[in-house]
């Protein structure tokens, strides 16, 4: 179903294929604009970090060369006298420089870049889990329309039924005009409520595909079939510790809070002198209108030097930007250690009310599921009543209506059962497209 296709490019597709929650799911994932963007910047992350080692260990090595005329007056290099002559200036160079020490900077900057990545691999492990959750529940929506529409397909089918038999009871005299006028009205309402659900199924496909960035023009064919599922029973202490640990939010707070800490390091080291060491070689090519110069080659090579040069840069006074970035590094690293307990908290506080809220939908969905059974067994008694005329058609719409409001509380417990599960593992571990 799904091909590999090159980057920033959306993946072939078989519209004749039924689509599972799990082929949608990649299929966002693969298709996403958000992906692409987060993949662009975890790019930028590992150049960042190229950058920051080949700074550490390679010099700067730059090249050059200018020529000029002189109109003007200009002293002769060979026998230091001034002349009026035109004349003509070719020079080349080439040097080299490497920073000795510069408080550590370099290799900081190794280790903040280190953590960069390792920042922007982690949020596109996050971009996917929430494109993934999204698709889940637009998915299982459009699912639960179906289920519904499958429903109203059948009630219409029994009140279409029931209308026939009505009417020729009326013949019979077994029912009165009044009945079967109710009959009819029922089967009205039945269209109607079918013609609802169908719209909000197909409303929910819309979103489905824009959420998935599925091709305009292709339809987008899903697998219904209620999924096979079981109640797992978690412990929230052990989804906590776990995702303490692991989870994505955290994560990316502590590694900032490291590089705010790494940060304000290099600041306070930059207050000491700057060590930098450079050599280099340069050469040029000299001559004037009726000056007896010699060849480019000879100039060349005996106008060459050489020269190696240390370099100790001492701040000394600099209006306090220094003693200024030190505290809006300090306040920086303040500010990611909140943000660090800030975050351990929110997810502690999202871990266990997702396991409470999977716990709690679990027993609202076997309750939903003894009701719906209860409820249905009373639909079946009530409608052979209905048939032999011991019931009015009002007070079995009321039957119908009870039965279709536990068929759809049965479904939408289970979703919302399935869903809270999903994040209940996603939390522990595991990626809502491996579930």
């Amino acid at each position: 179903m799904l091909l590999a296709g090159q980057k920033g490019k959306a993946q072939t597709t078989d519209s004749t294929k039924l689509m599972t929650l799990h082929d949608c799911m990649e299929y966002a994932v693969s298709n996403s604009t958000r992906m692409r963007i987060q993949k662009a910047e975890t790019g930028d992350a590992r150049i960042s970090r190229r950058d920051a080692i080949l700074t550490a260990f390679t010099p700067t090595i730059n090249a050059q060369t200018y020529a000029y005329y002189n109109f003007g007056r200009s002293i002769d290099p060979q026998t230091n006298t001034y002349f009026t002559q035109t004349s003509f200036h070719n020079n080349y160079a080439i040097n080299a420089g490497f920073t000795l020490f510069n408080g550590f900077e370099a290799v900081n900057n190794i280790k903040i870049s280190k953590t960069g990545l390792a920042i922007s691999q982690s949020q596109e492990k996050q971009a996917e889990a929430d494109i993934c959750l999204a698709t889940m529940e637009a998915y299982y929506n459009v699912v639960y329309y179906n289920q519904l529409v499958n429903i109203y397909k059948k009630r219409i089918e029994a009140a279409e039924a029931q209308l026939s038999l009505g009417k020729r009871q009326e013949d019979l005299g077994q029912k009165s005009h009044a009945d079967v006028v109710q009959m009819e009205a029922d089967l009205v309402d039945c269209q109607y409520d079918l013609t609802n659900a169908q719209n909000l199924y197909n409303e929910q496909l819309i979103a489905l595909s824009d959420l998935m960035f599925w091709p305009l023009d292709e339809p987008l064919l899903i697998d219904t079939v209620l999924p096979t599922w079981k109640v797992d029973a978690a412990n929230a202490d052990d989804v906590v510790n776990y995702a303490m640990n692991n989870n994505p939010d955290v994560q990316i707070a502590e590694w900032q809070k490291e590089n705010a800490k790494r940060e304000l390091k290099t600041a306070i080291w930059q207050l000491l002198p700057t060590v930098e060491l450079y050599a280099g070689w340069n050469t040029n090519y000299f001559s004037y209108q009726g000056m007896q110069a010699e060849s480019f080659r000879s100039q060349v090579k005996n106008n060459g030097g050489e020269y190696v040069e240390l370099a100790v840069s001492i701040p000394i006074y600099n209006r306090l930007k220094g003693h200024s970035n030190i505290s809006r590094k300090r306040h920086a690293y303040e500010k990611a250690s909140a943000e660090v307990d800030k975050k351990r908290r929110e997810v502690e506080s999202e871990v266990r009310r997702a396991v409470q809220d999977c716990q709690g939908t679990a027993v609202a969905y076997t309750q939903a599921q003894r009701k719906a059974e209860v409820q249905e067994e009373s639909y079946a008694l009530n409608r052979r009543k209905m048939e032999q005329g011991l019931i009015s058609p009002i007070e079995f719409q009321t039957v119908s209506n009870n039965y279709l409001k536990a068929k759809c509380d049965e479904m939408n417990s289970l979703f919302k059962y399935l869903i809270k599960q999903s994040v209940v593992k996603y939390y522990y571990g595991v990626a809502y497209v491996n579930q």
